[in-house]
């Protein structure tokens, strides 16, 4: 197994992109805690990998709240030996679509200080026990946003391309203690939509201004470019697997991008 004996942290671990990649750790060995503000969506999750044979523990907090999040880390840190992977895949509900001349100053700001406090405050407590250690993994996640050319996105776009930006210069930070830093750039994912997460929210005045449904929107992936189709949570999930492992050493300060040709590099 390719992550046997590891102890994995997923920050966002209930949803369904956290809780997808909580569960392939798992199932590739990972000792695994998951971290989140819902404790019926983190059981569900720890049910999941229970049941399949693996180890899950869950804690609710929010990842704002930087006292609760170090306790967290010292905790795990303290109970296992260390920490070998953190993911951070937490989410916020924003605005998209909302042209310039429209968007209001609380709106533009909201997902660039949501997401890059939550990045600053997990990474940060994390990478203090993984430098201890002198090795560890972060994996953080961001979305093709960052270089869409539509307009509607100046928010959500700017707090991506800051995302992709802390995490490169994170692993610079880092990689003198043998810390990795992946940022994971997965286009939008059906799935973890279909399941009612907060991209539903984000998603739905999108499809309204083209007089579609969510679902009727996603379900267009023909006018996308290269493989025509989104990712699934599996793809993504095994992505992280693999950037996690050590088959993934010699990767750090880049994005992988999981967009199946949205965007391209």
């Amino acid at each position: 197994m390719m992550l046997n004996h590891k102890t994995a942290l997923v920050f966002g671990g209930g949803g369904a992109i956290g809780g997808a990649a909580a569960r392939a750790f798992a199932r590739e060995g990972a000792r695994v805690f998951l971290a989140g503000r819902t404790a019926s969506k983190l059981d569900a999750v720890a049910g999941d990998i229970r049941a399949a044979g693996g180890a899950a523990d869950t804690a609710v907090l929010d990842v704002f709240d930087a006292d609760a999040v170090h306790a967290l880390v010292d905790a795990v840190a303290a109970e296992t030996g260390g920490i070998d992977i953190a993911m951070v895949a937490v989410g916020f509900v924003h605005v998209q679509g909302t042209p310039f001349l429209d968007l209001t100053l609380a709106d533009f700001v909201h997902p660039v200080d949501a997401y890059l406090r939550a990045l600053f405050v997990t990474t940060q407590a994390v990478a203090r026990p993984m430098a201890k250690a002198g090795s560890g993994v972060i994996l953080t996640l961001s979305t093709p946003g960052s270089r869409l050319t539509w307009p509607g996105f100046l928010g959500y776009g700017i707090a991506c391309a800051a995302k992709e930006s802390f995490s490169r210069r994170l692993a610079v930070e880092l990689g003198p203690h043998n810390i990795r830093v992946v940022c994971l750039m997965p286009n939008a994912v059906p799935e973890a939509i279909a399941r009612g997460s907060h991209a539903r929210e984000v998603f739905a005045p999108l499809a309204a201004r083209e007089g579609l449904t969510v679902e009727e929107m996603l379900a267009q992936p023909q006018d996308m470019p290269a493989l025509r189709r989104f990712p699934t949570l599996e793809e993504v999930a095994e992505a992280a697997v693999f950037a996690a492992s050590p088959r993934g050493g010699a990767i750090t300060g880049a994005v992988m991008n999981l967009s199946c040709g949205l965007v391209t590099d």
